[in-house]
């Protein structure tokens, strides 16, 4: 198996017309300090380590942004339709990190990356966009070792909150999708 780097990832999504299509219709939206993340990564690096020859569906496309300014649930769901406009029939989700954390028992974020550092998994909480040269770059504020590795971990964030991290263990059963992955448990 290939030991990927940032610049691997980045790749295995610019090679991919959908995911690139996908992130620039999100950075359309001209939305402050967003990324797309989760699964829209995580899939994309556990499916090529796989070596699947199909994409492993996304029950959502984690678009993420941090406005300060405009908390309103309201308002995420104006960007979800904007979006379902221009690339309809997709699972989009968009959250305001900025108001994120009172729903994840969390302080304030004061960022996307703060948010992004504060998600369950250490595999998951990674994400991509487009620069102003419509490059891929990478936001990883956990590292992306246990991604490449195809390990389940908790974010040192997450480690205190263990029957919330096991109760998704158990409902993404991710084994089931990708049987190399090792999936590390509280004992």
């Amino acid at each position: 198996m290939k030991n990927l780097n940032e610049k691997d990832i980045c790749q295995l999504v610019e090679n991919d017309q959908w995911m690139m299509k996908v992130l620039a219709t999100a950075k359309s939206l001209n939305l402050p300090d967003w990324w797309i993340g989760a699964g829209f990564v995580r899939n994309k690096v556990w499916d090529y380590l796989h070596n699947f020859n199909h994409s492993t569906s996304l029950s959502d496309i984690d678009v993420i942004y941090f406005n300060a300014e405009d908390k309103e649930e309201s308002t995420e769901k104006k960007l979800e339709n904007e979006l379902q406009k221009l690339l309809p029939n997709l699972p989009w989700s968009v959250k305001n990190q900025a108001r994120m954390y009172i729903a994840n028992g969390d302080n304030p974020y004061v960022s996307s990356t703060d948010a992004l550092a504060r998600w369950p998994e250490t595999a998951t909480s990674i994400a991509v966009k487009l620069d102003e040269k419509n490059q891929v770059i990478i936001n990883a504020p956990n590292g992306i070792d246990d991604l490449v590795n195809l390990r389940v971990c908790p974010t040192p964030a997450f480690r205190s909150k263990k029957e919330i991290y096991e109760s998704r263990l158990k409902k993404k059963n991710w084994e089931a999708k990708w049987p190399k992955i090792q999936v590390f448990h509280f004992e």
